[in-house]
């Protein structure tokens, strides 16, 4: 039995229009695993260079907080949007349920909850500034902005790849790791945080991939053309492996040249990962098609999450 399955199915059957319920649904909890990993890497990275006698830990708590309310405005954004253009007509829709299209939420709540977690985002990020410095304004600036521009234009452009390995694997990684480390200078960013921001972006983009896989038919009819749509099914599924498996190779990379002396165990945690991913793909290419690639969905944000905390470990361990 998948208790979370049956949870979320029952949340469903009972929703009320703007309740609780509904909002928890609008805000996808199963996506916050990749707003979560990359800042989790950024911190292990932070303790690994600096210890505890000069980790701070207000800028690592307002980080975690920063990324989980931009996803959830993300994920805002995306609902309402698509809901507007009739991307998740009930009809034809093959993802989850979304929010305003099912009519748990109604328009006019959901520009005020977009309101709401931008506003709030943009105030938890502002302390951030005494860290970084003004810059930080920019970046945040620049995270809102394309928080809008993925849905309303550049996910149709098929850039939605690019964005996720931006925004979910080099901003977050280093920017993190930046705000926590004493020294305060952007060039202090070492090659080791650069090239696992990099590998954390490749993973994070297989929740895209998949998702976009599924949609590939219908995205096609709606003139979205997003990078599966453009290379289709086989390549689609050959790019959905590849990334894990860069993923892997980068930061087995980053474990070989950063300890003393080749870290075997860090290395090893990445197997897990890799075992899972490779399972999935699998999973992935005898469905090939329908609904039943939620659950490829599921386990792609579940492999996302494990390899977060066996990186994590990895990091603290080559310490």
């Amino acid at each position: 039995m998948n208790i979370k399955k049956d949870i979320l199915t029952k949340m469903e059957a009972d929703v009320k229009v703007n309740s609780l319920n509904a909002w928890i649904l609008a805000a996808r909890p199963k996506t916050l695993t990749g707003a979560s990993v990359p800042v989790m890497i950024g911190i292990a990275f932070a303790f690994f260079n600096v210890g505890w006698s000069q980790f701070r830990i207000l800028p690592a708590v307002l980080s975690v907080l920063f990324a989980y309310i931009m996803q959830i405005d993300a994920n805002f954004v995306n609902d309402y949007y698509d809901c507007l253009k009739g991307n998740d007509k009930s009809e034809t829709r093959l993802g989850p349920s979304r929010a305003c299209s099912e009519g748990w939420i109604t328009l006019p709540a959901m520009r005020k909850g977009i309101l709401i977690t931008t506003v709030l985002a943009c105030i938890v990020g502002l302390p951030l500034i005494y860290y970084g410095g003004w810059e930080m304004i920019i970046i945040g600036l620049f995270c809102v902005v394309f928080c809008f521009l993925y849905t309303t234009k550049l996910s149709y452009l098929g850039l939605g790849d690019l964005l996720v390995l931006i925004f979910f694997g080099i901003v977050p990684v280093c920017l993190t790791y930046y705000v926590i480390s004493p020294e305060g200078n952007i060039n202090n960013i070492t090659w080791q945080v650069f090239t696992a921001s990099i590998a954390c972006g490749f993973i994070i983009d297989t929740l895209l991939v998949v998702n976009n896989y599924r949609d590939r038919d219908n995205d096609k009819q709606a003139n979205k053309n997003t990078l599966i749509v453009r290379i289709g099914e086989k390549k689609a599924e050959d790019l959905y492996f590849l990334l894990g498996a860069l993923g892997v190779c980068l930061m087995a990379i980053v474990f070989f040249f950063t300890a003393d002396t080749m870290n075997i165990l860090s290395i090893s945690l990445l197997f897990i990962y890799t075992l899972l991913h490779i399972k999935t793909w699998k999973e992935m290419k005898k469905i090939k098609k329908g609904k039943e690639l939620n659950k490829v969905l599921g386990l792609t944000a579940r492999n996302i999450l494990v390899y977060g905390v066996l990186t994590t470990i990895g990091i603290l361990l080559i310490k």
